[in-house]
């Protein structure tokens, strides 16, 4: 019996008339970071499982029902990364780098992640994520600089009416404090919220206000805000970046709800609605296609057509000589008839067309043709 496989539920096939579309996104981004200073980083797609664990959080959602671990036959316990900053600071310590001083900027371009969660529109258990980190610099400014690349790569894309919504969680100095007031404020209405939220009342409160459960958004609207329990140097920081957001044009909401459920987060933390730097290209890619955004195909220069065996021999030939002297040429490889060729030629957008028959071959030349105006020519 014949066995019919598929991708597994949660992953995509990215076919080429896909990935062109993938390709321009990824450039912008990478030219994007090279204009800011950052240099690409690549880290193993598993990493030891504690890594994630100890660094994400052992609460987490991503630690808790989302990473797919396993044992290799060495006994390792090892994971799939489900996020890529961990792995960015497990490079960072174990290279040394914090010994050279200054500040490492580093970017990510289309990382493959993985996380076991329900797949549905720009949601995949296997994604992809751009993504920078910059360690080394305590200050706002380099808060502001991220932003600031994030607002300049999706606007070269075309994307100019994203919003952009900050909130500060404090630092384990005063979120602490944060933490208890959040759960005395919500412990009478415990009972009314979801299971999720439940569950995480004790384990991460502030998850609670990220939750998307309308019941569980309509019972947390009086709850304390992270801003009023903040430490001063923390007030301070979040001050100056929205100084330095205004001092480069970039337009803000503070949003008390911003936050995140990952313990290595402290102070701004500054998703963007729909897309989330750092993270996923997919959904990225979604808002283009909402967008109708297409970009075009790079044509091949020209398209080598031969008839006969001969004729096609001196193609291929020529085929490979022209390609590695840089140039694009398509050539048939299913023994078409002429014609057939020449409607492929056109149908893949050729300029050219370069034909290659008995006569061409007596007379140690080709005919090109122009494939929009349909003239033509023999060239030595």
């Amino acid at each position: 019996m014949l066995v019919k496989f598929t991708a597994p539920r949660g992953t995509q096939d990215i076919l080429p008339e896909d990935s062109l579309r993938w390709r321009v996104v990824e450039a912008v981004f990478a030219d994007v970071c090279r204009r800011f200073g950052y240099g690409e980083l690549r880290t193993p797609m598993f990493e030891e499982t504690p890594l994630f664990t100890h660094s994400t959080g052992e609460t987490s959602d991503i630690v808790t029902r989302q990473m797919y671990t396993f044992t290799d036959q060495g006994g390792r316990s090892l994971t799939l990364r489900p996020e890529i900053t961990p792995s960015a600071a497990r490079a960072y310590v174990e290279r040394r780098l914090y010994g050279q001083g200054g500040v490492h900027k580093f970017c990510y371009v289309s990382v493959p992640i993985f996380r076991y969660e329900r797949p549905q529109k720009g949601r995949l258990r296997q994604h992809h994520q751009f993504g920078i980190e910059a360690i080394g610099a305590p200050g706002p400014d380099i808060d502001a600089e991220v932003i600031a690349l994030g607002d300049i790569f999706l606007r070269e894309l075309g994307i100019d009416d994203a919003q952009l919504h900050i909130n500060s969680i404090g630092c384990p100095v005063c979120r602490p404090r944060y933490r208890e007031a959040l759960r005395d404020a919500l412990r009478p209405v415990l009972g009314e919220l979801c299971e999720n939220c439940q569950a995480r009342f004790e384990t991460n409160p502030l998850r609670i206000l990220d939750d998307r459960n309308e019941r569980c958004i309509e019972l947390t609207q009086g709850a304390p805000e992270t801003m009023d329990y903040l430490c001063e140097d923390c007030r301070a920081h979040f001050d100056g970046l929205q100084r330095d957001l205004k001092a480069i044009g970039i337009e803000f909401t503070v949003n008390p709800r911003i936050v995140r459920g990952l313990d290595y987060y402290t102070r701004t933390a500054l998703p963007t609605p729909g897309v989330g730097f750092g993270s996923g290209e997919e959904r990225i890619l979604m808002i283009l296609d909402q967008r109708g955004w297409s970009p075009e195909a790079a044509q091949p220069a020209a398209y080598i057509a031969a008839a006969g065996d001969a004729a096609r021999d001196a193609a291929f030939r020529l085929a490979v000589m022209l390609r590695r002297a840089g140039i694009a040429v398509s050539l048939d490889h299913l023994a078409r008839s002429l014609s057939a060729q020449m409607r492929e030629a056109a149908r893949i957008g050729a300029r050219h067309a370069v034909i290659i028959g008995d006569d061409e071959l007596a007379a140690d030349a080709v005919t090109l043709r122009d494939m929009e105006s349909g003239e033509q020519q023999l060239v030595p």
